[in-house]
């Protein structure tokens, strides 16, 4: 994004974008949440502290990388093995309530579970050269998004075999699969988009 300021923590309609993305899974019709969790820098950890909401919130300093970060709020949580547990990015503010429920439940039947949403283009698998070596059948592909949902002791045990061999996944449910753990993929909207780039501010931001 640029700028200086982690993106997390710009003015997003009046408050910092990561408050609005914790404010939208409190909100009508979301599932109930015990408690928070929130992995910040730790020049924003007092800022992170101050922020007030209707259930139990824990901060704690980030690490180097984002999987350390998710390893460290993981290890802050309460020991309730059998909880389930969303893990989201902080810069994805519009958290789509009905595949979350789908997620949740579907922990009945896998380890795992992740929103993600249907590939619209056609894939093409090239060379180290940029030649096209294939098409891939589009319906087999999603781009993957959070939340991504374990019961905290799958979560625990998949991040710290992955910390012992020095493992770093893509994405939280990597850390799953590699593991041979079963993992379902919940079909969810483009709106639940991450803003990365200026372009997804101005196109996402409130007007």
């Amino acid at each position: 994004m640029g700028g200086g300021l982690p993106k997390q923590f710009r003015n997003w309609d009046g408050r910092p974008l990561l408050q609005v993305t914790v404010e939208a899974f409190l909100g009508s019709g979301m599932p109930h949440l015990a408690g928070i969790a929130l992995a910040v820098p730790e020049t924003h950890l007092e800022e992170a502290r101050s922020w007030s909401f209707s259930v139990p919130c824990m901060v704690v300093p980030g690490g180097d990388t984002r999987q350390q970060s998710v390893w460290a709020a993981l290890r802050a949580l309460p020991d309730q093995p059998f909880a389930p547990v969303m893990i989201h990015d902080a810069v994805r503010p519009f958290p789509p309530a009905a595949p979350l429920w789908e997620a949740l439940e579907a922990l009945n039947r896998f380890d795992g579970a992740l929103l993600g949403e249907p590939s619209t283009d056609t894939l093409k698998r090239v060379d180290p050269f940029g030649r096209v070596l294939g098409t891939e059948p589009r319906e087999e592909f999603f781009r993957a998004q959070t939340p991504q949902v374990a019961r905290l002791g799958t979560w625990l045990k998949a991040f710290r075999s992955a910390e012992e061999a020095g493992f770093t996944g893509t994405d939280d449910v990597a850390l799953l699969e590699r593991l041979g753990l079963a993992v379902k993929l919940i079909p969810s909207p483009g709106s639940n988009l991450k803003v990365t780039t200026p372009e997804d501010w101005d196109r996402a931001r409130p007007r």
